[in-house]
């Protein structure tokens, strides 16, 4: 049986009971994916979210969230003191069923990405082509385990459960730190030497058994290139 539905359906449709077209419903609108995507690897306030979207308008920006947290994929939450302020975050169908999909659309985008364009380079895209487009669901067979990875100056967390991608619900048992320019370079040069450099500038903490296989799980070793 296919759970074939995270939540309500948006006003906007396409009338169509097909599969393609009732993701559309939710996901086809412009901006929604980019949202999406800046929410990949933690909480975010509204106003990273906007810095990172300088396109949007802020009335639409509010919209698309509002239409996202109706169709169960997005939540605010309240942080704790200190920090005392409101973050959105995924929610765990969020990271089942959207993850994939913008994985899919990445890859795809891959084949016109222009890495020396002004601004290809950022911590976000360093981490998504670095580490969440690497993941290997055979290789995290059995990893239980959650994330941190910090890039240049942002941190990303995430947790692997089994053979997927989840929140983040504890401490961080393996931190991976990494320049973003290293991170892209790792997935996109065109020679063995450039990618085995680009990993060396990278460092792993955590207990050596479990650094080991997240390292497998996201190829992120000199023997398996991706």
């Amino acid at each position: 049986m296919i759970d074939a539905k995270v939540g309500p359906r948006t006003v906007r449709s396409y009338q169509q009971n097909c599969p393609i077209a009732l993701g559309l419903d939710i996901l086809g609108d412009r901006w929604t994916l980019l949202i999406l995507r800046e929410l990949v690897g933690g909480p975010r306030r509204y106003g990273d979210i906007r810095a990172e979207l300088p396109g949007i308008a802020t009335n639409l920006l509010a919209t698309r969230l509002r239409e996202l947290d109706d169709a169960g994929l997005v939540r605010r939450t309240e942080l704790p003191a200190p920090a005392a302020r409101t973050v959105l975050e995924l929610t765990e169908p969020g990271w089942r069923y959207v993850v994939p999909i913008l994985s899919a659309v990445a890859r795809f985008g891959l084949r016109d990405w222009d890495t020396t364009a002004p601004g290809a380079v950022s911590p976000s895209s360093g981490f998504l082509a670095g580490v969440l487009l690497a993941f290997d669901p055979q290789a995290a067979a059995g990893l239980t385990l959650d994330v941190a990875v910090d890039v240049d100056d942002r941190r990303f967390t995430f947790a692997v459960d089994t053979d997927r991608l989840a929140p983040s619900t504890a401490a961080p048992e393996v931190t991976i730190t990494a320049r973003s320019a290293d991170l892209i370079t790792l997935r996109t040069a065109t020679t063995a030497a450039q990618r085995a450099r680009a990993l060396r500038t990278m460092t792993f903490t955590g207990p050596p058994d479990r650094v080991d296989h997240l390292r497998r799980a996201f190829h992120l070793t000199t023997t398996s290139p991706r």
